[in-house]
């Protein structure tokens, strides 16, 4: 096993064998997760493999099992299945033991505030890679929102802020928090250089276009559902 297989394998664990609550019963509902959780990991792969090959980002190989799917490490394409899933996980756990808390307003003012610095970041660092893509992407996902006003932005919002205490975690080990090199690392030229420890900015960013299309198919197939 290698470091970056034991991060996907431990922060898959206690998901996966949650899911079997009885009183969320997630299990139930991964038929809605399927074709969310593939459009969405297929899309971030692409995304994922042309960064890499332009070394905007890349991998440490000494923390890899050296299984590669194109110039993606195989831990690399597990977490693109995992950490949507634990995600969308979470947002039903949320909504099972939290379902008084809506954040209907909060939610409103925390996609216009995405909106606002997604755009602002997207543009004035438009020559970092990583910052413009993941912005960008940010602020549209923001602004459809904002138009459409979805039932369940105010629990995305919740879902978003509780997801950044497992994020700050997964995304630390990943950049060199408890390692000497780190895992994943960045091209100084694609990023702004602001770190939350060892973590990019631009990942609040990127956790947010990541989060949004999954949550956002899996309440969309949901609902379809109910009709």
């Amino acid at each position: 096993m290698s470091w970056y297989a034991y991060v996907i394998l431990f922060s898959f664990l206690g998901p996966f064998t949650l899911s079997f609550d009885k009183k969320i019963a997630f299990y139930k509902e991964f038929r809605f997760l399927f074709f969310g959780l593939i459009i969405t990991a297929l899309a971030f792969i692409l995304w994922d493999e042309y960064f890499t090959v332009n070394k905007v980002w890349g991998f440490n190989p000494s923390y890899l099992l050296k299984i590669y799917i194109g110039h993606l490490p195989l831990e690399e394409i597990l977490f693109f299945l995992v950490v949507p899933y634990n995600c969308v996980f979470i947002h039903q756990v949320l909504k099972g033991y939290f379902p008084q808390v809506k954040m209907m307003v909060l939610g409103k003012w925390f996609f216009i505030l995405f909106a606002a610095s997604g755009i602002f970041f997207a543009v004035y660092y438009f020559k970092n890679w990583y910052t413009m893509s993941a912005c960008l992407i940010s602020f549209l996902f923001a602004v459809w929102t904002l138009l459409n006003k979805p039932s369940w932005m105010g629990n995305f919002t919740f879902t978003y802020l509780v997801c950044l205490f497992p994020f700050l975690i997964v995304n630390g080990i990943l950049t060199g928090a408890i390692t000497p090199s780190p895992i994943v690392w960045y091209s100084e030229n694609h990023i702004i250089g602001w770190r939350i420890i060892t973590i990019p900015f631009e990942d609040l960013y990127y956790n947010f276009s990541l989060l949004f299309p999954i949550i956002a198919l899996f309440e969309s197939s949901k609902a379809k559902s109910l009709r």
